[in-house]
């Protein structure tokens, strides 16, 4: 069953069961939403945005058209995204693509500008500006956006000699690092 805030403006049909939609938020009609997913209060989803199942959208977030979300992300409170690389008011854009992959986590307040990748797993520190494309199974912080680190799939955070915070030492197979 879909759940949407009374309070809420949803005039998309394409949203998935188990979805939650709060308060104040707003669905533009051709935005696509999966299943479970939990959209907080005070979110804006434009129209060609697409987002997959069981994936966390928390306060003040606005997805602008040409986002694509995958399975399973988080995206913190109030984290912007762009999609327009030089806006003026009132004039024509070059819309830029941004997708964030499957698994990813974005934290609150970060910056993602428009036509990137976040790769599978990545996780972006709260307040990062996030200018160009974010490698899977990495981890990105700072003004701008620079890795310090990568994550396991079960978000335990590596240095980038691979060694976790007991002195565990993982290696990198096909990309991903594992014990």
């Amino acid at each position: 069953m879909i759940y949407i805030h009374e309070m809420a403006d949803v005039q998309s049909v394409n949203i998935g069961d188990g979805t939650r939609i709060w308060q104040y938020s707003i669905v533009l009609k051709d935005a696509k939403i999966g299943r479970d997913c939990n959209i907080c209060a005070l979110s804006f989803i434009e129209n060609d945005v697409l987002i997959g199942n069981n994936v966390t959208i928390k306060n003040g977030v606005y997805l602008w058209d040409g986002i694509s979300v995958g399975d399973n992300v988080f995206i913190g409170s109030n984290v912007t995204f762009t999609n327009d690389k030089y806006p003026r008011s009132k004039q024509q854009f070059e819309l830029k693509k941004t997708s964030i992959n499957a698994n990813a986590s974005i934290g609150a307040g970060a910056i993602i500008l428009c036509g990137i990748e976040i790769g599978t797993y990545a996780m972006i520190g709260a307040g990062a500006v996030v200018p160009k494309n974010v490698p899977p199974f990495t981890l990105w912080v700072g003004n701008p956006a620079k890795q310090i680190g990568f994550v396991t799939k079960e978000g335990k955070v590596l240095s980038l000699k691979l060694i976790d915070k007991n002195g565990v030492q993982y290696r990198m197979k096909n990309g991903e690092p594992i014990l």
